[in-house]
C-alpha cells in the first residue's frame, strides 16, 4: 500500500483528576528522519479518548483542505453536525478507535469539491457530478426533472502509528450527502420552488455517483490503494429541527476501485411530540406527553418541551429534551430543576441516554444527563 506518512512528535496530554502538572516536560519521540523534509510534520495526540467510541484527534497544522465548503453546501446546521459526527460513528465499525487516529480530510480540496458538486457541463464544468440541465424549455420543469441530488462529499482520514512514532494513512471515510428536498430558484430574487426526492430515486443516483467518486479517489495521489468506507447520507428539509440520517454504507478494499453491495442503515432522528413520533414510536411519545403535563402542572410559565430522539433499528438510543422557561430567581430555577430530575428518575426508562436542557431565552440554565443503564444522573446548574 502506498502510504502518506507524517513524522510525529508525540506530546502526551496529562489529564488527571488531581492538581494539573503543567510544569512537567512532555514525552518526546524521535522523528522519522527517512521521510522527505516536505512531508514531515509534528503533531500532538491526546493520551485519552473522551469515550470508548471516540477517536483521538490528531492536532497539527493540517486543517481540512475543504474548510467552509460544507457550510456553503448544506443549509441546515443540524445536518452538518450529523453528517460529520455520524460518519465518524459509522467509521468505528471499520477503524477501531483504540488503534486509529482521526484527522480532517487532506485530499479533497475546496477547488476539487466545488468542481465536483456543480452540474455537469461539457464546456464549463466537465467534472460536475450533478445532472446536466437543458437550457431550453420551461426552466422550472427542467429543474424539477433534473434536480441537484448531490450536496456535499465529506472526507475523513484515519491514521495508525507505526514503529518510530510515524503516522500512516490507513483508511478514509467518505460521506455522500444527498438531498431529500431540492430547493431552487430560476432567477435571482425570484420565488423558491421545492421538489421532493423519493429515497429510492435518491439511492439510485447515489449508487451511480459513488462509483464515479471512488474512481476519482483512486486517481488521487496518495489514495491509490487506501481502504475506503463509503456512506450515503439523506438530508432533512432545510427547516427541519432534527437532522436527516445515513441510509446505506459499503467498504471498498485498498486493491479495489469498484463499489459492491450496500449495507442498509436503519436509523433516524424523530421530533417529539410530532405526529411521526406518535405514529411510529407511541410509547416514547406518551412518556414525553406525560412529562410535559407534569411540568405544566408544576410550572405553567413555559412554552413547550421539545424532544429529539435518535433511533437505531427501531430502538431509542438517545433522547434530548429542551425545556424553555422564564425564571425570576435562582431559587426558582433550583427548585424547578430538582422537580424535573425527580420526574426523570421516576418516569423515564434507563435503557437509553437522556439529556435535558433547561433554558431561559437563549441561555442554558441547567443540564440533566443520565447515561443508558444508570439509575441516577448528573445535574448541573449554570452560574
Amino acid at each position: 500500500m502506498k502510504q502518506v506518512r507524517y513524522g510525529l512528535l508525540v506530546l502526551i496530554l496529562l489529564l488527571t483528576a488531581c492538581a494539573p502538572q503543567f510544569g512537567q516536560s512532555p514525552e518526546e519521540t524521535v522523528i522519522d528522519e527517512t521521510q522527505d523534509e516536505a512531508q514531515q510534520e509534528t503533531a500532538i495526540i491526546p493520551k485519552y479518548n473522551l469515550s470508548e467510541e471516540s477517536y483521538r484527534v490528531l492536532i497539527d497544522s493540517n486543517l481540512s483542505q475543504a474548510r467552509g465548503v460544507i457550510t456553503n453546501q448544506i443549509a441546515n446546521r443540524v445536518d452538518i453536525d450529523e453528517l460529520e459526527e455520524g460518519l465518524r460513528r459509522h467509521s468505528t465499525d471499520v477503524y477501531n478507535p483504540e488503534t486509529y487516529y482521526f484527522q480532517e480530510g487532506q485530499y479533497l480540496t475546496k477547488d476539487i469539491l466545488y468542481s465536483w458538486l456543480e452540474r455537469y457541463d461539457e464546456d464549463s464544468d466537465p467534472l460536475g457530478l450533478n445532472p446536466e440541465i437543458n437550457e431550453s424549455g420551461d426552466p422550472v420543469e427542467n429543474e424539477k426533472e433534473n434536480p441537484k441530488y448531490l450536496s456535499h462529499i465529506l472526507e475523513q482520514n484515519y491514521l495508525t502509528k507505526s514503529d518510530g512514532e510515524v503516522m500512516e494513512l490507513s483508511g478514509i471515510s467518505i460521506g455522500i450527502a444527498m438531498k431529500s428536498v431540492y430547493r431552487f430558484q430560476t432567477e435571482i430574487g425570484g420565488p423558491y420552488y421545492y421538489e421532493e426526492i423519493p429515497e429510492d430515486e435518491m439511492m439510485k443516483e447515489a449508487n451511480e455517483l459513488a462509483g464515479e467518486i471512488v474512481q476519482r479517489i483512486r486517481e488521487t495521489e496518495g489514495l491509490e490503494d487506501v481502504p475506503i468506507m463509503l456512506a450515503v447520507y439523506r438530508e432533512a428539509s432545510q427547516s427541519s429541527l432534527v437532522p436527516g440520517s445515513f441510509v446505506a454504507k459499503t467498504n471498498i478494499a485498498g486493491d479495489s476501485s469498484s463499489v459492491g453491495d450496500w449495507q442498509k442503515i436503519d436509523e433516524e432522528y424523530v421530533l417529539f411530540t410530532s405526529s411521526k413520533g406518535e405514529n411510529n414510536y407511541p410509547e416514547t411519545w406518551a412518556t414525553i406527553v406525560d412529562f410535559e403535563a407534569d411540568i405544566s402542572s408544576y410550572f405553567p410559565n413555559y412554552v413547550s418541551v421539545i424532544g429529539k430522539g435518535f433511533f437505531r433499528e427501531g430502538q431509542l438510543y438517545n433522547l434530548e429534551i429542551d425545556i424553555p422557561v422564564a425564571f425570576y430567581g435562582k431559587a426558582e430555577l433550583i427548585g424547578f430543576t430538582q422537580y424535573v430530575y425527580g420526574l426523570v428518575v421516576a418516569a423515564f426508562p434507563n435503557n437509553y441516554k437522556l439529556e435535558i436542557n433547561i433554558t431561559s431565552g437563549d441561555k442554558v440554565e441547567a443540564l440533566i444527563v443520565r447515561d443508558a443503564g444508570e439509575e441516577e444522573g448528573f445535574v448541573h446548574i449554570y452560574h
